[in-house]
C-alpha cells in the first residue's frame, strides 16, 4: 500500500490515543511564567517525553538553565534528509472569569476539545507527531525530529542555550513550525513572516510615600500623569502611528509579490473583528487593515501600575508608577537599535524616568519560492482540499529566528489553530477536524520534503 492509500484509516484509529494523550497533556498546567508551576512544567516535559518513547522514537530532556526542552525523534539514515518539527508544550496562565470551565481539566464535547493549550499548542503538536510516527512506520525515506520547547511563553529566554547544549539534534534541512493561526475555518494559512517585539518598562518615582492632594496638590510631581504624557507622545492614539523619532527608519517597505499574496488570502475585516470580539477598528479597509496587521510596527501601552484602584476614588498622588509597553517590529527593525531610540526619546522627553528593555525577539521573514514553500502548498492542499493562503502574522515566536540562524535552514509554518480557537483567551479549544486535516497536511509534507534534494553537510 502507497505511503497515503492507508493514511485515512490511520487517522480514524488514531482519534482515541489523540484525545487521551491530549487530555493527560492539557491537565498538567505547565504555566511557564508562573514559578509556583515550575514542578508541573517539567512535569508535562516527563509526559511529553513518555509519548515519544511509547511510539518507539528517541527522547532527550534538555536543560536549559530555565525550564527544559524535550528533543527526540526518528534519526535513522544519515543520508536521508531531515526535518524538524517545532513545537512548544508551555501555555498561558488561566485566571480570566470568562472561562465557563476549569481551564486545566480536559472535556470532549462532540468534535470539540476544550482546555488550556488545546490549541496552543499542545494539540498541533500531537497532531504532527502521530503524523510523523505513520509516517516513520511506512519507511519514508526522512529523518523526522521534533523540538518541543516549554519557555515560549515567555520569549525564549533560554532557548538559544537549550539549543547549544541539545547534542542529539542533527541539523536539519528544513525546519517546520506548528504554532500559527488561519484566517478562517475552511481557509488555509501559511504565514511566511512574523513580527519581532520589544517589551519596555518605563518607571517613574517623584516621592517615598503618598500624598494628600488637597495639601500638595499643584506642586507635588504625579508620576501616573508624567508617564501618560510620555507613552502618549510616542503614539498616535487614533491613527496608531509611532511618533518616536526614527523609528520608521529601517522598515522594508511591502513588495508587490507580499500585497498580491495578501489580496488573493481571503482575509475578511468582519470575520476578524468577530473573531476577536473588537467592535471598535482603527480601519475597516481590507488592505489596510492586513498591512497593519502583517507589515507595520506598532507601539501599544498593556497597562500602568499606581497609585489607587479600589472602589470610589481616593484623592492621594502616588510616589510611584510604573508603564508597560512593546513594540511589534517588521524586517529589517532591530529591537536593540529601536529600543536605543525609544529610550533616548524618553529620556529627552522626561530625564527622570527609568527605561528598561523586558524582552526582545527580532522579526523574520522566509523566501516564499523554492521547493519547501511548495511542500507546505502541496500540503495543506492534501489536508484540506483547499490551496493556502501565505499570509505574514502580527505575532512572534522567538524560537524561530534562533533555529534559522543557527542551522542555515529555510523555516516554514505548518500551523492549525483557528481564530475562534482562543489564542490565550478564556474557553480555549481544538477540533478533530484540525487535528485529523493536519495529520494529512503533515504526512504530505514528509513525503514532499523526502524527495528533495539536499547539500550534505556537516551534522
Amino acid at each position: 500500500m502507497s505511503l497515503l492509500g492507508g493514511l485515512d484509516r490511520h487517522i480514524t484509529q488514531s482519534r482515541p490515543r489523540f484525545e487521551e494523550w491530549l487530555g493527560r497533556l492539557v491537565e498538567v498546567p505547565t504555566v511557564s511564567m508562573d514559578p509556583a508551576r515550575r514542578e508541573d512544567v517539567r512535569r508535562g516535559a516527563g509526559v511529553a517525553i513518555g509519548y515519544l518513547k511509547e511510539l518507539k522514537a528517541d527522547a532527550v530532556l534538555v536543560e536549559t538553565g530555565g525550564h527544559p526542552m524535550v528533543v527526540g525523534g526518528w534519526v535513522r539514515n544519515p543520508a536521508w534528509p531531515t526535518v524538524t518539527v517545532y513545537n512548544h508544550l508551555d501555555v498561558q496562565p488561566a485566571m480570566e472569569p470568562e472561562w465557563t470551565r476549569e481551564p486545566f481539566k480536559f472535556s470532549v464535547h462532540g468534535d470539540h476539545y476544550y482546555g488550556r493549550g488545546t490549541t496552543d499548542d499542545k494539540g498541533p503538536a500531537l497532531t504532527a507527531l502521530l503524523a510523523a510516527h505513520y509516517a516513520v512506520e511506512q519507511n519514508l525515506p526522512l529523518n523526522i525530529q521534533f523540538l518541543w520547547e516549554l519557555e515560549e511563553e515567555i520569549g525564549s529566554p533560554h532557548f538559544a542555550k537549550g539549543l547549544k547544549g541539545a547534542a542529539w539534534l542533527r541539523s536539519p534541512d528544513s525546519v517546520v513550525v506548528s504554532d500559527t493561526i488561519w484566517l478562517a475555518g475552511g481557509r488555509p494559512a501559511a504565514p511566511y513572516g512574523l513580527r519581532g517585539n520589544l517589551a519596555a518598562r518605563l518607571t517613574l518615582e517623584t516621592a517615598t510615600r503618598e500624598a494628600h492632594s488637597g495639601l500638595t496638590g499643584g506642586v507635588a510631581r504625579n508620576p501616573l500623569t508624567e508617564l501618560a504624557a510620555v507613552v502618549s507622545a510616542c503614539v498616535n492614539a487614533r491613527s496608531g502611528r509611532v511618533t518616536i523619532p526614527g523609528f520608521y527608519r529601517a522598515v522594508k517597505p511591502l513588495g508587490q509579490a507580499d500585497r498580491a499574496q495578501f489580496l488573493k488570502s481571503g482575509f475578511q475585516v468582519a470575520a476578524f473583528a468577530a473573531a476577536h470580539q473588537l467592535t471598535k477598528l482603527r480601519v475597516r479597509d481590507r488592505a489596510a487593515v492586513m498591512r497593519r496587521l502583517w507589515a507595520e510596527p506598532t507601539f501599544e501601552i498593556h497597562g500602568f501600575v499606581g497609585g489607587y484602584t479600589g472602589p470610589g476614588v481616593k484623592t492621594s498622588i502616588p510616589p510611584r508608577a510604573e508603564a508597560k509597553v512593546s513594540m511589534r517590529l517588521v524586517p529589517d527593525q532591530e529591537p536593540a537599535a529601536v529600543f536605543s531610540l525609544f529610550r533616548k526619546y524618553v529620556r529627552k522627553l522626561n530625564p527622570d524616568i527609568r527605561v528598561e528593555a523586558d524582552g526582545m525577539l527580532r522579526p523574520y521573514a522566509a523566501d516564499l519560492g523554492g521547493p519547501y514553500a511548495e511542500a507546505l502548498r502541496k500540503a495543506l492542499r492534501f489536508g484540506f482540499g483547499k490551496e493556502p493562503a501565505f499570509i505574514r502574522e502580527g505575532g512572534s515566536i522567538g524560537a524561530v529566528v534562533t533555529m534559522a540562524e543557527r542551522w542555515k535552514a529555510p523555516v516554514m509554518f505548518l500551523g492549525l489553530s483557528l481564530p475562534e480557537h482562543g489564542y490565550h483567551a478564556p474557553n480555549e479549544r481544538f477540533d478533530w477536524g484540525q487535528a485529523s486535516g493536519g495529520m494529512k497536511a503533515f504526512v504530505k509534507y514528509f513525503e514532499e520534503v523526502s524527495r528533495i534534494p539536499v547539500k550534505r553537510r556537516v551534522r
